[in-house]
């Protein structure tokens, strides 16, 4: 947990002929926040606030993200260094660790992962019975909600083997969603293997065949290595606030990860990158007509938005947007991909980085708006994309959770409200009613 330091000055709340002070706090960055805990016992008010969109639910030490300069830092480490120079298992060591990993460190946790690659055989039979259409991200709750029942060493102290579950989760969960997208085309389950890394293990998963053995391409590990990383933590958004607010009711990790993805799966949130894809798949349908598309988004009758520009938190460039932008141009050139639909989203992005109405408001290329491209070219089809955001995601997660159960402050999440509906009312006996 960071260390809240309370600055000298308050600010001052008056409420009809009564003054209150209020602490206001600063984080380490400079960020400031007025402290409100005591706000109900002193006034008999709380705050309105939907979508928690001016209110600090917790302090944190994990990430640091300025929208208006676009700066985004996990453990202090510029994500531009990250990416440019880590493996994603260093990231996730760091994120869960507060550390980077030494060399003895990081073989430790490699050899970790393989050891908790493979799923307990009797949960392998629960594929069977899903249905062949079901959803990625539907297969990917359950099955990581059922690891508490194969692996109940969560019920003691869930922080005292936090390391073993860590990593057992971060392995396991690319084993579930590669053969989730097995069953779903009906392939034989490849299980993984020891002599291939992170990445390069979960590729080979999702595209190895009995009659056409994969390759696994160290570009495309580079490739898959960068977005998992770009999308390894990124503050408290709302798959994160989900997981911190289902483990503050004291449930064990794996439900907590499990509510996450629930949260993810949303089109609003994590299901981001396939909007993309549609959306550019669709101006493709149309004869590449993005000019089209650009004057709709500007149209303020027409209901149709740009889908991956902008973000909540962004007031400029998103800088994953640009780490992911050079990705995209390297990994088709390297994989000799032509895609119609890279050249419709260059189009728009050119459109939206010099025309006055995105500029004003902020509506920038995201992160989502060439992942998408990437997985494409990858092999990845669109209903796993999400899925790939969950495998990134999850050490951060994970950070989160061990951070939220470390601090002494926290407390089961309980919002209040302001009631709208009817007053009292007589109550009236069933032959009374008309």
């Amino acid at each position: 947990m960071t260390e809240t330091v309370k600055n000298t000055t308050h600010a001052q709340l008056i409420i009809g002929d009564k003054q209150y002070q209020l602490p206001i706090l600063k984080g380490s960055q400079g960020d400031k926040a007025i402290d409100i805990s005591r706000l109900h016992k002193e006034t008999g008010l709380f705050t309105y606030d939907i979508g928690s969109k001016n209110s600090a639910t917790c302090s944190s030490s994990i990430t640091y993200l300025d929208g208006n300069k676009g700066i985004l830092r996990y453990r202090g480490y510029d994500i531009e260094d990250l990416a440019e120079k880590c493996l994603f298992i260093e990231v996730a060591y760091l994120l869960i660790h507060n550390k980077l990993p030494n060399r003895e460190e990081l073989e430790d946790f490699r050899i970790l992962l393989e050891e908790y690659a493979l799923l307990h055989e009797d949960m392998i039979h629960f594929f069977d019975h899903f249905p062949p259409n079901a959803s990625p991200m539907a297969i990917l709750s359950v099955m990581v909600n059922s690891l508490a029942n194969y692996y109940p060493e969560m019920g003691g102290d869930p922080l005292l083997n936090i390391n073993d579950t860590a990593g057992r989760l971060i392995s396991k969960i690319r084993t579930i969603a590669a053969f989730s997208y097995k069953k779903s085309i009906g392939h034989p389950l490849v299980y993984p293997r020891n002599d291939l890394s992170y990445c390069g293990n979960f590729l080979n998963m999702m595209f190895d065949t009995p009659v056409r053995p994969y390759t696994v391409q160290p570009e495309v590990v580079a490739a898959m290595n960068k977005l998992l990383i770009l999308h390894a933590d990124h503050e408290q958004n709302c798959s994160t606030s989900a997981v911190r607010l289902v483990g503050s009711a004291g449930v064990n990790l794996y439900a907590s990860i499990s509510a996450g993805i629930n949260a993810l799966w949303g089109p609003l949130h994590g299901g981001a990158n396939e909007a993309v894809i549609q959306m550019l798949e669709a101006i493709h349908r149309d004869g590449n007509d993005y000019k089209k598309y650009v004057a709709k988004a500007k149209d303020k009758n027409d209901p149709f938005r740009l889908s991956g520009f902008g973000h909540r938190v962004y007031r400029t460039y998103d800088p994953r947007g640009t780490i992911i932008k050079k990705a995209c141009d390297g990994i088709l050139a390297v994989m000799n991909v032509s895609d119609p639909l890279l050249e419709i989203a260059q189009n728009l992005e050119e459109i939206a980085r010099n025309d006055d109405y995105f500029i004003s408001r902020n509506l920038y290329p995201n992160v989502d708006f060439y992942s998408g491209i990437i997985y494409r070219a990858i092999g990845i089809p669109t209903d796993m994309f999400t899925v790939m955001f969950a495998l990134g995601r999850l050490p951060g997660w994970i950070a989160q959770w061990k951070e939220m159960r470390e601090d002494p402050a926290t407390k089961i999440v309980r919002p209040r409200q302001i009631y709208t509906g009817e007053q009292a009312r007589i109550f009236q006996p069933l032959g009374e009613r008309f």
